[in-house]
């Protein structure tokens, strides 16, 4: 009988091929990026990366957009701000609430990873396809959508 490592690698489940995806997609972009210059960022620092913008963000949206606890995002976005990639500004709306924007330096790493990203992709759906691309990222969409309604996430996210 094959032992369990022998069985993930001939035949992988969700969590190990989800998990593989992730972690190669992260590390041919954050080595793409410290080639460029942004050598001081970790993987982590892409969860809230991706959903800045400049119209701003608050904390408690950053947290469920990327299903993550505020404490862990607020950890984040502060190593951010160290880091000269975002900046905290008063909500115009709301002066008691925080947004959360990208600064010059931020949006430079933002337009140079979405160029990475769209490389990847358009590379990707060489490699199957672009049919089969499309058909699996809709798939993939619909599948972490699903997923996402067993996630027990605190009320204060």
């Amino acid at each position: 009988m094959a032992d369990r490592a022998e069985r993930h690698e001939d035949d992988p489940d969700l969590s190990v091929l989800a998990g593989q995806l992730l972690f190669t997609v992260q590390r041919e972009l954050f080595a793409a990026l410290a080639d460029l210059g942004y050598d001081d960022l970790k993987h982590r620092h892409g969860t809230i990366l991706a959903y800045l913008d400049t119209d701003g963000v608050r904390l408690s949206e950053l947290s469920r957009l990327t299903r993550q606890r505020k404490q862990n995002i607020g950890t984040l976005v502060d190593d951010l701000v160290a880091l000269g990639y975002a900046e905290r500004r008063p909500d115009p709306r709301d002066r008691r609430a925080k947004l959360v924007y990208p600064t010059e330096h931020g949006l430079a790493q933002i337009r140079a990873a979405d160029a990475i990203l769209v490389s990847m992709q358009k590379r990707l759906a060489q490699l199957v396809g672009p049919e089969n691309y499309r058909h699996f990222m809709r798939t993939l969409f619909e599948i972490t959508e699903h997923q996402s309604a067993y996630e027990d996430i605190s009320p204060d996210y």
